[in-house]
């Protein structure tokens, strides 16, 4: 199935403690069905060093975990609203559209 939200968009999360909250999808997990976006969904971890190779540091620290997908909606690039994504075949290639105002994108 073709992913309909992408790396790089921007989308609105619609359920959830985070609801409202806008942000960059910075991760896609497509067999999990979970992106994760810039700036919301921010847990902290209690992590140990590693003495090791790699030099991981110790301490408490935070980062974004996964939402769903289903939790989310893409933010047109071109009519800046909240829309379902649909697709067309243009030019030989399958865009996503707006719903809302038509526009393709890729």
């Amino acid at each position: 199935m073709a992913a309909k939200i992408k790396k790089k968009d921007r989308v609105l999360v619609i359920a959830g403690n985070e609801r409202g909250a806008q942000g960059e999808v910075l991760r896609v997990f497509p067999k999990e069905n979970r992106v994760t976006v810039s700036g919301v969904n921010i847990v902290k971890k209690h992590q140990r060093p590693r003495p090791t190779g790699r030099g991981r540091v110790g301490g408490i620290i935070e980062f974004e975990a996964p939402i769903h997908i289903s939790n989310v909606m893409l933010i047109c690039p071109k009519c800046n609203l909240p829309t379902r994504v649909g697709f067309v075949v243009e030019g030989g290639r399958k865009l996503r559209q707006c719903k809302k105002c038509q526009a393709t994108f890729v």
